[in-house]
């Protein structure tokens, strides 16, 4: 069986895509399928790169019972676009910033990762980075919603 890849992007990778890639990490290895994916993150912006994820990120994400601390930000690179069957965008911003990466073949891979939540009716994973705590909790909510119906659609559609 062939693995799916799947790639989390936001700006810098240090909040909702690490995030995004730990609580995804999780659920497929609970539901005993890890074996059958690659899971990363990237940002569209370099600021970061090579550091780990907002300490903010972390204690929320542990809160939870996720280690985000093994995580390092990178950027995205156009081979991420070919590479990768799912590329999951956090918000409008970042999917208009990887507009110059994507070729005409890897469009159908870039999505908004919203478009799996089931819960929650909202486009965008709001970017925690300026705000207090609680941004952090919500979206690590946003998070788990999404990666669950991720789930669930990679499931019908490739296994």
């Amino acid at each position: 069986m062939k693995k799916v890849k799947v790639l989390f992007v936001c700006m810098g990778n240090i909040c909702r895509s690490p995030t995004a890639q730990g609580v995804f990490e999780r659920l497929v290895q609970s539901e005993g399928v890890a074996e059958h994916l690659v899971i990363d993150s990237a940002g569209t912006h370099a600021y970061h790169v090579g550091n780990p994820p907002d300490k903010r990120s972390q204690a929320a994400a542990k809160g939870r019972g996720l280690d985000l601390s093994g995580q390092r930000a990178r950027q995205v690179t156009a081979a991420d676009i070919e590479e990768f069957d799912y590329v999951l965008v956090m918000d409008h911003t970042n999917l208009y910033d990887l507009q110059d990466l994507v070729t005409e073949s890897g469009r159908e891979r870039v999505h908004l990762f919203m478009k799996f939540a089931e819960r929650w009716d909202v486009d965008e994973v709001p970017d925690p980075y300026y705000g207090g705590n609680s941004g952090f909790e919500r979206v690590l909510d946003m998070v788990e919603d999404a990666a669950a119906g991720l789930l669930m659609h990679i499931r019908r559609h490739h296994w």
